[in-house]
């Protein structure tokens, strides 16, 4: 790569990186893995830098980060939650609201996680995110749909002064 364009590729890794950390963090969870996904992420621009520079890098990195999302949790295809929160934010990020959102994300279904991820903090189009997945806009819609309503119910439980456990029990 020339010096200009390893600049460029500087500049644009300093500029995208807390974006790319925080939806890997949302996507998974974890913010180790979060910034494993985002360096392989990174890796896979480098090499084709030369040929995003002028289009959509960022576009291109997100699409590699869930992409390897994806792959890692095919090959996992077991996930173990816990209660535990992660112990620090993305860089210039709130860290109650970044925890807060987390352990809300982290209630849903591993799909339902990576739509409302994919389509509500990447801005993937429903056909941007069904290609992705490897799945019908139809699954992107109900799966997104579903995800967005735990969320909700998660938030107003979470959010319910004394009797919310009570409350939930009742619905």
């Amino acid at each position: 790569m020339r010096s200009r364009d390893e600049e460029d590729f500087v500049r644009f890794v300093e500029a995208a990186s807390p974006r790319l950390l925080k939806a890997a963090w949302f996507l998974c969870g974890d913010p180790h893995r979060a910034e494993d996904l985002v360096q392989v992420a990174l890796e896979k621009v480098y090499l084709r830098w030369n040929r995003l520079r002028d289009d959509e890098p960022l576009a291109y990195a997100r699409r590699c980060l869930f992409t390897q999302q994806v792959d890692e949790g095919r090959r996992t295809r077991r996930e173990v939650l816990t209660d535990e929160l992660p112990d620090r934010a993305a860089p210039g990020v709130d860290p109650l609201s970044v925890d807060e959102v987390v352990a809300l994300l982290r209630t849903l279904p591993t799909r339902e996680r990576q739509v409302v991820v994919m389509r509500h903090y990447a801005d993937l189009s429903e056909a941007e995110v069904a290609e992705v997945l490897g799945v019908s806009v139809g699954t992107v819609k109900s799966c997104g749909s579903r995800g967005l309503a735990r969320l909700r119910e998660a938030h107003a439980v979470a959010d319910a002064p004394g009797d919310a456990e009570e409350e939930s029990c009742r619905a």
